[in-house]
């Protein structure tokens, strides 16, 4: 059986680390979209507008499809990509971290930087509450009136959710069913409904 779950954080969390003077503020943030990772970024911009750095990374999708490393202006390799190391060893997606750092006046090195960049995002990550969810497709099954019964019974099935419904001489029920459950449900309900068409939902 393919995996269809993956995981994410339930809500906001921060962490905090300190080396030489310097201070890293890390920030973790559940995303769906890049306009949510903007939206974050941005605020976090103008909250810590005299911060030398604000480096992030973010992974998007159930399969991780989209991902992002910025060092903002550190070496390269030294903050991006250490954050995005501890997205992917707590096997995370749809999440951002974000590194504020406030420059103390004493350079850490390659391995440093690395260093702190890691154990800031695995602190924010480490408090935050991870997740577990379903993949979930949407479809729009069309019937008519008479056939109402039989396309019932099949939405009562538990890896269904009826998103909408409206009916008239010809119904239509919007759905999502777990993804691992797709085939059966759609095969099943054409057997009984005049159609089933997939709703193109992006992420």
């Amino acid at each position: 059986m393919f995996d269809d779950t993956y995981k994410t954080i339930a809500a906001p969390a921060t962490g905090i680390y300190s080396e030489k003077r310097s201070k890293f503020l890390a920030y973790a943030f559940p995303v769906r979209t890049e306009e949510d990772v903007k939206a974050h970024l941005a605020e976090l911009q103008k909250k810590h507008y005299d911060a030398r750095h604000h480096c992030y990374a973010y992974i998007l999708g159930p399969r991780k499809d989209a991902y992002r490393i910025n060092d903002n202006g550190e070496p390269s390799g030294t903050a991006g990509r250490p954050i995005y190391g501890q997205l992917l060893s707590k096997d995370l997606t749809d999440t951002l971290v974000v590194v504020v750092r406030y420059f103390g006046g004493i350079k850490l090195g390659v391995s440093g930087l690395q260093n702190a960049y890691k154990i800031a995002a695995k602190e924010s990550l480490d408090a935050a509450q991870i997740v577990e969810k379903t993949i979930e497709e949407q479809y729009d099954v069309v019937f008519e009136y008479l056939q109402m019964n039989a396309v019932m019974q099949l939405m009562k099935d538990p890896s269904v959710t009826i998103l909408s419904q409206q009916s008239d001489l010809n119904c239509t029920i919007r759905f999502s069913v777990r993804l691992r459950e797709a085939d059966r449900i759609v095969t099943a309900l054409k057997k009984v409904a005049r159609s089933v068409l997939p709703v193109n939902v992006g992420n």
